[in-house]
């Protein structure tokens, strides 16, 4: 399953800190950060559970980028 989160990020190589950040979270399958439109799009490992996995990914990015949001 993919969905899309509104992030608000302050830079393009902070949004790339996101991404792999995101991709390192355990229930990810595949992330993809756009910048120039504030946008992630996660794909979900089959059986994730999309609310607990999310609230990791935030955290995992907050540790990288201790300024960027992500709208769940």
């Amino acid at each position: 399953m993919k969905k899309t989160y509104k992030i608000d990020v302050d830079c393009a190589n902070c949004a790339n800190k996101m991404e792999d950040a995101a991709k390192a979270t355990a229930g990810v399958k595949d992330c993809t950060v756009n910048f120039m439109a504030l946008k992630m799009i996660v794909e979900f490992d089959e059986g994730a559970d999309v609310k607990a996995t999310m609230e990791n990914v935030l955290a995992n990015c907050k540790k990288v980028e201790d300024d960027c949001e992500i709208f769940l």
